[in-house]
């Protein structure tokens, strides 16, 4: 059979991927780029006019920026000397690795498993519930399911087929719908979660490039994220009702072979119940405490001296919080079910969260060496300035700018799957650039993750695509990669244009902030 154009392309993608190191390695590399760069750039005197305040970090006297080449002893030595500080110093590092060990509490604990199950399971088994509604509650559950790390792909994905096939529905219909959920609609959700500090360290990392001094707290793009949740939601449970089912067409049980799975949807026990509700308390009660220290005026969350909010430690301690808000719970919902009876179940959920880092650990290693390469060769602002210089050379520099912006990522994300390693290269080259042109680095974050999540469902280089795969195959045996990434592929068109449209009208066409304290223009 004669293959398309666009068969022959994601043939391509799939090939190409597959071609491209490990991040692990592609930062190594680039880590020895940056070196042998500079080297060559120093010896041809590369440098620009300096657009920084006077006083800023790296200012020549000549107001000039010139390349620093590190293919040198003092480079080496330099390199040698910072090896360790550059990785205990990088900002993502901690902020990691201290949220995950409250989620690590609430994973264990089987807090967040029974969460999700019981919030699809409640509307599919409602009875008077509208078909709609249980796809709407499967792609809802899937960008809440973020905050649990791999908790959507590896319980909600499987629960959506399961929950379809029980109603006489395409089982992958309702697997899609899930996973559009989960993955495509990564970056959005109406709570913080852990990659909101790992993208805000590493943007704050790239912007002060620019201004040494520039913070980006994590709850930079809340607002939007908030708003794209219901976006997602909405886009999502069209393109599965009105696109991706009626595609399917009617399930035909003889595709399974012998795999087929039960279809009893398990419901949550009234431990569990139990649990769920005591654990609502928690967390109802937790928040009127974090109110009582953020909202009066004399809230010890707020500014000491200012008693401002948008500069304060409640936003500049917002890891501390989500560490809390799953912490707290977890525990109490341990306690109530028999999970976790003592401290050591929850020292227990906090080590198994640390141990399933080791991967994110060595990544953040080489990535922390590339971005300390990076900054120290001046490499990064001076092709700031050239890029903005380019761009107001050929009038590209109003917020149409963003539109080939989000389409790079979303590219790029068809061959890297880490959302940390992108941005990681993407950074500390398009934020000085865009800031330079005036515009923010959280909304420079924010057009990133617009890209970075849309295409995440088409791609074989996402981690848990072979997972998503295999619980497929459970349904149609002969199943391949190839009906997967068209199944899902009417998502990432919708999601694209959608949410690329959310933001220009939100941030550019509204006028408002993509979160707290954080402008559209500097």
């Amino acid at each position: 059979m004669k293959k398309t154009l666009f068969t022959r392309f994601l043939d391509a993608v799939e090939t190409g991927g597959n071609k491209l190191p490990h991040p692990v390695t592609l930062f190594a590399l680039f880590g020895v780029a940056v070196i042998l760069i500079s080297g060559i750039a120093s010896w041809f005197d590369l440098s620009v006019v300096d657009p920084r305040p006077e006083g800023a970090r790296g200012r020549a006297a000549d107001g000039m920026i010139t390349v620093v080449n590190l293919l040198s002893a003092d480079g080496f030595r330099r390199l040698v000397e910072g090896f360790v500080t550059n990785f205990t110093g990088f900002v993502p590092l901690g902020t990691v690795l201290v949220a995950m060990l409250g989620v690590g509490v609430a994973e264990h604990s089987g807090l967040l498993t029974a969460s999700i199950r019981g919030l699809v399971v409640r509307v599919a088994t409602g009875g008077r519930s509208a078909r709609v509604l249980v796809t709407a509650t499967l792609v809802f559950a899937g960008i809440m399911s973020n905050l649990a790390s791999e908790m959507g792909y590896v319980v909600l994905v499987p629960l959506g087929g399961l929950v379809f096939y029980a109603l006489g529905r395409h089982p992958l219909a309702g697997m899609a719908a899930a996973f559009a959920g989960t993955s495509g609609g990564y970056s959005a959700n109406l709570l913080l979660g852990t990659v909101d500090p790992l993208l805000a360290g590493i943007t704050q990392e790239s912007a002060r490039l620019l201004d040494p001094a520039y913070v980006v707290h994590p709850a930079v793009n809340y607002y939007f994220m908030f708003v794209s949740t219901f976006l997602i939601t909405g886009l999502g449970t069209w393109v599965s009702e009105r696109v991706v089912e009626p595609k399917l067409g009617p399930y035909d049980a003889s595709m399974a072979g012998d795999t087929l799975p039960a279809t009893t949807i398990e419901q949550p026990t009234e431990l569990e119940r139990k649990g769920l509700r005591w654990a609502g308390i928690s967390v109802l009660i937790t928040t009127l405490v974090t109110a009582l220290m953020v909202v009066p005026e004399w809230g010890i969350l707020r500014d000491p001296v200012t008693k401002d909010v948008l500069n304060s430690p409640f936003l500049r301690g917002l890891v501390f919080l989500i560490f809390a808000f799953f912490l707290i719970p977890g525990a109490v919902y341990g306690r109530i079910t028999g999970s976790m009876r003592n401290d050591e179940g929850i020292i227990k959920g906090m080590s198994q969260s640390m141990s399933g880092l080791g991967l994110y650990i060595v990544l953040v290693f080489f990535a922390a060496q590339f971005v300390a390469l990076f900054g120290w060769s001046n490499l990064g602002p001076i092709i700031a300035v050239k890029g903005a210089q380019f761009l107001q050379a050929i009038g590209l520099t109003g917020p149409e700018m963003f539109v080939p912006f989000i389409l790079i990522c979303a590219f790029i994300n068809l061959f890297m799957g880490s959302a940390s390693a992108k941005w990681a290269i993407l950074a500390p080259v398009f934020v000085p650039m865009l800031m330079l042109l005036g515009y923010s680095p959280e909304v420079t974050q924010a057009a990133f993750r617009i890209g970075d999540s849309t295409t995440n469902i088409i791609t074989p280089m996402m981690s848990y695509f072979g997972l998503i795969l295999a619980f497929a195959n459970k349904y149609d045996k002969n199943l391949g990669i190839g009906t997967i990434i068209s199944m899902m592929l009417p998502y990432t068109i919708f999601f694209l244009v959608g949410w690329t449209i959310l933001f220009l009208l939100w941030v550019f066409g509204l006028g408002l902030p993509v979160g707290p304290g954080a402008p559209t223009y500097l």
